[in-house]
């Protein structure tokens, strides 16, 4: 696709993308197939049409690629991605891991997608970039019912919301903002309510990721008739499968590793920055290690990159933790092996709207230890069921839950099949069932408008 260099300083860059829906809006981006989609033998009502969905999200996403193949196999869900950029096919700089990342799983295999066309630069993913254009062509097309947008926070997102409106497409939002991401001034939190009144008006649903989003949607002012559950999920099987399969080379990878036969394993697999406090882990471990309750002596497994790695190696290396393992970045197909290899997850974040971590670990039944700034939290752990919740920050508390977890070896196994339990019913499948009814309700109300008339009353009633 050919692009068109422009200087990303000039002011008037944002003012193009405007009118280029006028002056470039004919061209609209070619449509591709990524392989086939497996489609389910499942009972359709005779009468009704499959929904026509454009889904316009940013880039390829590995946690998203395998749920939109299997919302493509759906027979009543006629689905077209519509991405912004292609960065995350080819090899790209992440600056939270601070390294290039390629990833190996299908990114583009099982559903049918679009790159739509931009000016400016090709590298980058942010609030600003990239600048794409054709969108008003390709709502305009007639091809689609629903218009579905990841993130409220892009001002594209909010063009192609407008445009959808406008052209009698019926529009819903996705996003993972929680109330507990981060503290806000009154002024902030008056000005979003603000901002979310408009994009009230933009939106006809919402698709809640679990309780707190919910929540979040709530405390904005955004009726509860509108809300409507999708919870964030990952590819069940493909971590169940992968584990399964690991655990005849556990031994093999334990050695490779250093670890003694018997000992138990913590596991922590994200990036190692601030905001996700695996400083905060090394130092309830440093506490473990120091107090020696525990024998054998469990090992600290700390798997990923960021700007905080040197400051933890060289803090591993003054206090001589000799069973602490930096391991670097993994890669998507090697993560369900370290799932199998551990004993318990450990993801003590300050700011984490969801955790999908979490759902990976717990997938294959593993418990769980995350701080109350974890968004997963709300829904997926237990306190002493599934897992525990700790308070961010307190090292002591995650101390404490470590012990709870490692000390008692029947605990964890039930408190591991309780995660594995949990799972069941928080997959793609349950997406698939909530997204259709969450389409179908949406269709009944344009249909009849009386419909929404009534839940918009009813929530100004309440």
């Amino acid at each position: 696709m050919d692009r068109v260099p422009l200087a990303p300083t000039e002011p008037w860059y944002i003012l193009l993308i405007y009118t280029t829906e006028l002056t470039l809006g004919p061209s609209r981006p070619h449509i591709q197939q990524g392989g086939e989609a497996q489609v389910h033998d499942e009972e359709v009502e005779p009468d009704s049409e499959p929904f026509r969905i454009a889904y316009l999200v940013s880039h390829p996403i590995q946690y998203q690629a395998p749920l939109l193949r299997r919302l493509a196999a759906e027979p009543m869900i006629d689905l077209t991605v519509l991405f912004r950029s292609d960065i995350t096919t080819r090899g790209f700089s992440d600056p939270e891991f601070g390294r290039e990342i390629a990833w190996d799983t299908p990114l583009l295999e099982g559903y049918r997608y679009k790159f739509l066309p931009m000016v400016g630069p090709t590298d980058r993913v942010d609030l600003l970039y990239p600048l794409n254009y054709g969108i008003d062509a390709e709502l305009a097309s007639g091809e689609y019912e629903f218009l579905w947008v990841h993130g409220y926070a892009l001002w594209f997102n909010w063009l192609a919301l407008w445009r959808a409106r406008r052209r009698g497409i019926t529009t819903l939002l996705r996003d993972e903002a929680t109330g507990i991401s981060r503290p806000r001034a009154a002024w902030k939190r008056w000005a979003k309510r603000r901002l979310f009144s408009t994009l009230d008006k933009l939106v006809d649903g919402v698709l809640a990721i679990g309780s707190l989003n919910r929540a979040y949607y709530a405390e904005n002012g955004i009726a509860d008739g509108k809300v409507f559950d999708l919870g964030y999920t990952v590819d069940n099987a493909h971590f169940q499968t992968g584990a399964a399969a690991a655990v005849d080379r556990r031994d093999l990878l334990r050695e490779s590793l250093g670890l003694e036969p018997d000992a138990p394993v913590i596991l922590y697999a994200s990036k190692l920055t601030r905001r996700k406090r695996a400083d905060d882990l090394l130092a309830a471990y440093r506490e473990l290690y120091e107090l020696g309750p525990i024998e054998p002596m469990p090992y600290l497994l700390l798997v990923g990159d960021g700007d905080l790695a040197d400051e933890l190696q060289q803090e591993v290396l003054t206090s001589g933790l000799s069973r602490v393992r930096f391991l670097g970045f993994r890669n998507q197909s090697e993560l369900p092996a370290l799932y199998d290899l551990c004993d318990v997850f450990v993801l003590p974040s300050e700011n984490e709207p969801w955790g999908l971590v979490v759902n990976e670990a717990m997938s294959v039944g593993r418990p769980v230890i995350v701080s109350d700034k974890v968004g997963s939290g709300a829904d997926l752990v237990r306190h002493g069921e599934t897992g525990f919740v700790f308070p961010v920050g307190d090292r002591a508390a995650l101390r404490q839950a470590l012990e709870a977890v490692l000390e008692n070896s029947e605990q964890r196994a039930r408190m591991g099949k309780a995660a594995a339990a949990r799972m069941c019913d928080w997959d793609f499948e349950r997406n698939v069932i909530d997204l259709v009814a969450a389409l179908g309700e949406l269709r009944r109300r344009r249909e009849t408008p009386t419909l929404t008339a009534s839940a918009t009353k009813q929530e100004n009633n309440a």
